[in-house]
């Protein structure tokens, strides 16, 4: 007598078809609203090299002219001058 493994198979209750298993569709995206003629639209101006310059030396000026702030004196430049112009 042969040994022959046992095999457990599933079977299903219900008859299941290709029909019950279709894909649902996404909805479509929405339009963007975009800019019209009618409508401004708000252009900011980056500041300039010599601008953000001239405002980082006098915040170097300010402090007594310390070495080892250049990298904070232009960020804090940049980031004034960004504001004002907005």
């Amino acid at each position: 007598m042969k040994w022959m493994p046992c095999m457990l198979v599933a079977i299903p209750t219900e008859d299941i078809s290709m029909a019950d298993t279709t894909k649902k569709t996404k909805a479509t995206a929405k339009p963007r609203k975009t800019a019209t003629k009618n409508e401004k639209v708000a252009k900011v101006s980056k500041p300039s090299r010599e601008e953000i310059a001239r405002l980082a030396k006098s915040y170097w000026e300010a402090r007594g002219c310390k070495d080892g702030y250049a990298e904070q004196d232009w960020a804090r430049a940049e980031k004034e001058l960004l504001k004002m112009a907005t």
